[in-house]
């Protein structure tokens, strides 16, 4: 590309940012700390930022033009300076920084008395250098000194040969593979950093996997090691008596949790991995044993293997494993850095598992601005999220729409729907308020009265003290959600999208950028994107508001290949390095990306009408704040949609006792909340008031004509979506058959109405 589009760096006459063709951001000619580049010349500016630019002349028959960050539109960058290149040259930049600084806080736990402590403790980088640093030098140890070790297994050798290997991997030539298998917690990213200063890829299992897809990758990665939470050690050591050759490879299990309590000894246990061939110890067994035994590091370089993710297939195929690099970390932060605010008090709740990639990209990203990260209490769930934010009073939380669609439930039913009259009036002035001076200043819309009295109790309410950034990706979420949310709790809020192949976020609408809510915003610095036209779906390039086709991308961010699945990775990269994501989007006008279908995700109905159902989907659940989850259904033999439906509990009684005339006393329980919902004229008018909220956002045979409803029908013990909510619709059309039937038995019930 010979033609120059204006960028950041024409405005930089102190020349602080390298040359467009520079894969690095900062020259820094002017030797300035990496604080001060990173935290008080980050993010970029916003007017240039918050949208993406087409590139003149790279459009091809069939694809768009490249697209690119306004603000860096001349070349994509791979990290902040040439000497943070990878990962771990981070976080010792940080640790450098920020040595006496807290840096990972945990809920404490009495193991003795078996009781949390409702109080935060924290770690110093310092301390976390030091105890990563002793754990992975024992763990190192207590793999070459394993008994079980057999040098005819590859991955065995591989623990021999490390030291005089490591400067040669890449991609393709991988060392031995740790195993990460708990919920978040500080010994989950101590296993994690270790392994990655002394270039050991590691992987993750989780439990909404289940123990077939635990066993596969365990088979396939030929993992020597697990580090995990005690309660997992029982289920592993079956797993391998059960699968003993398949799991071979497996001969060490560190537990994060004390073995011997109260002077009780975990003997039983101990003896049973014995049996099969396990040497089991603990977390602090193995950062006492490196105290003892200390090692030279084994850095890795930026085209070492950092980690695989492995992706539960929404056909209910084995999972993909995902090749992520440190170039491709070290991308992911820069992504975060360039287009988020932030600053070195920044504190994370760690609440998203991290087994998957997008809390990753979130963890990683505040240690790089020298932040803190706090985790939920052990064995924390939903039901005590809330609690423990009131204890850490975090500045920044990532989550999934859910949990913000239930805050703005909780928050309306307390102020702008409240049985109280001067409550109403009193919070509906304050949020309005909020609402147009951040729209109008596109910041968190300070008011001195409002913001010190009615806002700060509802931030207090859920521990939104301190909080001014919060992240939302994986599903759609209302527009109307978000805005009422910034204004409410005076904070901005980003949607963004990522995949695992993308190392999570690439697209983010920024935080204070009012005009971009709804959509997925600009695409990262260091990605690029273009769409490719479907016109057997009717997405065409030249379609109304902006191109609409398949997003494809291509960067340092992104991975370099499938696990040991040529056949996968051939089918998703091309020749040039584009990855196709299998999501169909559009690039409006503005330079703002919307994800709103997936490729393929179509069937024809009896009549020859193709739907999508994805759009219908999607359009539902953005519409109409009584729901939380939709599957829409169609075949070619019915002339009609139907679908099941979850509805949130506090919006649906409201509407039962508001619009359907039903008693309060009548709704006292779950079971005859769903027995009301379910009566034929009741789904009726519910159906009617989802589709009146869609309007004409949909053809009329996009529109569902009959419905079932539970409150959480989507869920992961069913198997009929992905730990990432994606949904598995060969699955989950045979889960429902029995509803899907009955309902086109039944017929459409919006036909000749009878109200």
């Amino acid at each position: 590309m010979t033609l120059k589009l204006p960028s950041v760096i024409d405005s930089d006459l102190d020349s602080l940012y390298a040359a467009a063709e520079d894969p690095v951001l900062f020259q820094n000619a002017n030797n300035l700390p990496d604080d001060a580049l990173i935290n008080h010349n980050l993010p970029l500016p916003q007017e240039m930022s918050s949208r993406a630019v087409k590139l003149p002349g790279t459009a091809k028959p069939g694809f768009s033009e490249v697209y690119r960050n306004g603000a860096l539109p001349n070349g994509l960058k791979k990290s902040i300076t040439a000497e943070l290149d990878t990962y771990p040259k981070i976080f010792a930049s940080s640790v450098k920084r920020q040595a006496d600084q807290p840096c990972l806080a945990y809920h404490e736990y009495d193991y003795e008395n078996e009781q949390h402590m409702e109080r935060y403790a924290s770690l110093t980088y310092q301390q976390v250098d030091e105890r990563k640093t002793n754990f992975i030098n024992g763990l190192i140890f207590l793999l070459e000194s394993n008994p079980y070790k057999n040098l005819a297994l590859e991955s065995h050798q591989k623990i021999v040969n490390h030291s005089k290997e490591y400067k040669n991997y890449d991609k393709d030539n991988i060392s031995f593979i740790v195993t990460l298998y708990s919920g978040n917690r500080a010994e989950w990213i101590l296993t994690d950093l270790g392994c990655s200063a002394n270039s050991i890829t590691t992987t993750a299992l989780y439990d909404t996997l289940g123990p077939a897809s635990s066993k596969y990758i365990l088979g396939i990665t030929q993992s020597p090691v697990v580090v995990c939470s005690k309660s997992k050690i029982e289920s592993l050591i079956k797993l391998k008596a059960e699968n003993p050759k398949e799991l071979e490879s497996l001969i060490t299990i560190i537990s994060m949790d004390p073995l011997k309590v109260n002077g009780k000894s975990s003997a039983s246990l101990i003896k049973l991995a014995e049996e099969n061939k396990i040497k089991l110890y603990d977390f602090n067994q193995a950062e006492r044993i490196g105290e003892v035994f200390p090692r030279e590091e084994t850095s890795p370089n930026p085209e070492t293997t950092f980690t695989f993710t492995f992706t539960s297939g929404t056909t209910g195929a084995n999972p993909k494993g995902v090749v992520l690099s440190q170039r491709s970390v070290v991308s992911a932060l820069l992504t975060f850095a360039t287009l988020l605010p932030h600053n070195k008090a920044t504190k994370e709740f760690c609440f998203l598992p991290l087994a998957h990639i997008f809390e990753r990209q979130m963890y990683a990203t505040v240690l790089l601005v020298g932040g803190a990260i706090g985790f939920p209490r052990l064995g924390g769930t939903p039901q005590t999220l809330f609690e423990d934010l009131k204890l850490f009073k975090p500045t920044f939380f990532a989550c999934v729409p859910r949990i913000f669609t239930k805050m703005e439930a909780a928050i309306k039913a307390a102020t702008v729907d409240s049985s109280s009259k001067i409550n109403r009036t009193l919070f509906s002035q304050a949020i309005e308020t909020k609402r147009a001076k951040q729209m109008q200043n596109e910041d968190r819309g300070d008011h001195f009265i409002f913001d010190n009295t009615l806002i700060r109790s509802l931030r207090s309410r859920f521990g939104f003290d301190n909080m001014e950034l919060c992240i939302t990706g994986s599903a759609p979420v209302a527009p109307d959600t978000i805005n009422f949310l910034k204004a409410s709790l005076g904070i901005g809020m980003s949607q963004g999208y990522g995949l695992s192949e993308s190392f999570s976020g690439i697209l983010i609408a920024l935080p204070f950028h009012s005009p971009s809510v709804g959509t997925c915003g600009a695409i990262s610095p260091t990605v690029e994107a273009r769409l490719r036209e479907l016109p057997e779906m009717g997405y065409y390039l030249n379609d109304k508001g902006g191109p609409r086709g398949e997003l494809q991308l291509r960067g340092p961010q992104m991975f370099s290949h499938y696990f040991k699945n040529p056949e996968e990775t051939k089918k998703t990269i091309d020749e040039d390095g584009w990855f196709s994501t299998g999501d169909v989007a559009q690039i409006t006008n503005e330079g703002w990306f919307i994800i709103f279908d997936r490729v393929k995700n179509f069937f024809k109905l009896a009549q020859g009408e193709y739907v999508t159902p994805e759009k219908v989907e999607n359009l539902y659940l953005s519409s109409n704040s009584i729901l939380t989850q939709m599957y829409a259904h169609g075949n070619s033999t019915q002339s009609f949609l139907v679908g099941i439906v979850g509805v949130d509990p506090t919006n649906i009684v409201k509407f039962l006792v508001e619009k359907c005339n039903i008693t309060k006393h009548e709704l006292d329980t779950q079971d005859k909340i769903l027995e009301v919902c379910n009566r034929r004229e009741i789904r009726t008018r519910i159906l009617l008031q989802l589709n009146t909220n869609v309007g004409s956002g949909l053809n009329g045979f996009e529109k569902l004509a009959n419905i079932y409803i539970e409150f959480e029908p989507l869920r992961l013990e069913r198997e009929v979506v992905t730990p990432t909510s994606k949904l598995r619709r060969p699955i989950a059309s045979k889960f429902f058959k029995p509803q899907i039937d009955a309902m086109y038995k039944e017929g459409s019930i919006l036909k000749d109405l009878k109200l």
